[in-house]
């Protein structure tokens, strides 16, 4: 299946900014748990609202680690799914100089502060098949999501920068009228 791709626009407030060593003021708590950038965080909860009002009765990351990554606990992920030792035919990374293989039976993962997930626009949503992958393919561009890799459907990133799709504006003003009500 070949997924809908868009190319990464990344908002202003990370141009100068280290991957995987966000401040606190650029990330923001998501639901079930995790954190994002602001706008990938709004961007996400309006995705989330749409698919709950869908009927999707669960969507969320996988765990709170499948959302905005620290340096260190992408380079703990990554060491323990490489190994220095050649392993024929296994896919390979590059870092710090040396080649790296994927160990047998593990999925492979982004050399550290290459990630999305280090600059907290990333989400790997939880059970992205069925009915929810369904949903996703019909609504994540509206809402700035896109895939990187087909051999990922739970993988989405905000690509949309600080260009904020109309979809999630209509979310946060709904969201802003609720909470004005007396």
């Amino acid at each position: 299946m070949e997924l809908p791709k868009r190319k990464l626009r990344l908002p202003c407030s990370l141009e100068h900014v280290t991957a995987g060593e966000l401040p606190a003021n650029l990330l923001v708590d998501v639901k079930p748990f995790g954190k994002l950038h602001p706008l990938a965080a709004n961007a996400y909860n309006a995705l989330r609202a749409a698919a709950f009002a869908n009927g999707i009765k669960a969507f969320k990351p996988t765990s709170a680690g499948d959302t905005y990554r620290s340096l260190a606990l992408q380079k703990r992920g990554f060491l323990a799914r490489y190994t220095l030792t050649k392993i024929k035919g296994a896919s390979t990374r590059q870092y710090n100089g040396a080649v790296y293989y994927l160990k047998p039976n593990n999925a492979p993962m982004a050399t550290p502060g290459t990630s999305r997930h280090n600059l907290g626009l990333a989400v790997d949503v939880s059970s992205a098949n069925g009915e929810r992958l369904t949903f996703m393919l019909a609504n994540c561009l509206r809402f700035g999501f896109s895939w990187e890799l087909d051999s990922e459907p739970w993988h989405i990133f905000y690509f949309a920068g600080d260009k904020i799709p109309p979809a999630v504006t209509r979310y946060l003003q709904t969201k802003t009228a609720v909470s004005l009500k007396p």
